[in-house]
Formats: C-alpha cells, structure tokens, sequence
C-alpha cells in the first residue's frame, strides 16, 4: 500500500496544485475548453484543494500499513473520476489532450487498490 498512497499523493497533489493554481488552462488540457466564468475557476479551486487535501491524507498514511479506509476511498474516488471524465468525453463532447490518459490512470489505479485491498486480506 504504501507504493499506492505514495503516488496518488504525487499524483493528486500536482493536479491539485496545478487547478488551485491555473484552473483553467488544467481545464482545458483535460476537458478541451477553458473556463471563463469566475463560478467555474471558484469551483475548479475548491476541487483542486481537495486533490490536494486527498494527497496530503495519502503521504500521511503511505508508512501505514493498515490504511485500509483510506485504499478504500480511493477505490470509490477513482472509478468515479474516471466514469466522469469518460461521460465529459463520450456524451458531452469534451476532450482535451489529457483526458483520455486521465480516463485510463484512474481505471489503472483503482485496479491497484483492488490489488492493494486483496493483498493485505491475504
């Protein structure tokens, strides 16, 4: 687990550095449209802080090896990224350079938690 939490934290941490930071260029990277109005940045902020609140939740917890709680939050938060980046590229038409390689990190990383999970039940 520890390998896991340490590169979510890396992971999260950035982009969620990066949407505090320049939310909308990261926007448009990954959704092929920036955001102009102030309700959009305010909201791409407050999930940037939150990617960043996850990842210092997984750096604190890497040397845990009972961090099951928290593999299990993330095995809810990436399926859910990732069937809504899909739904953004597939139905509602937004596709930026990111986001099919965003798609497939998160299905990569939750198959890591399933790993992750059924290791430490053995």
């Amino acid at each position: 687990m520890k390998r896991l939490l340490t590169v979510t934290s890396i992971l999260e941490g950035s982009t969620g550095l990066a949407l505090m930071i320049l939310p909308s260029l990261i926007v448009q990277v990954l959704l092929g449209s920036p955001l102009t109005d102030p309700l959009g940045i305010i909201i791409a902020r407050v999930a940037g802080a939150a990617l960043v609140s996850l990842a210092i939740a997984c750096w604190l917890s890497r040397k845990n090896e009972n961090a099951v709680g928290l593999v299990i939050a993330l095995l809810f938060y990436n399926p859910a990224a990732a069937f809504i980046l899909g739904y953004a590229g597939l139905q509602e038409d937004l596709t930026g350079i990111a986001l099919w390689p965003a798609v497939i990190a998160h299905i990569v990383m939750a198959s890591w938690c399933i790993k992750s999970l059924y290791k430490n039940k053995n």
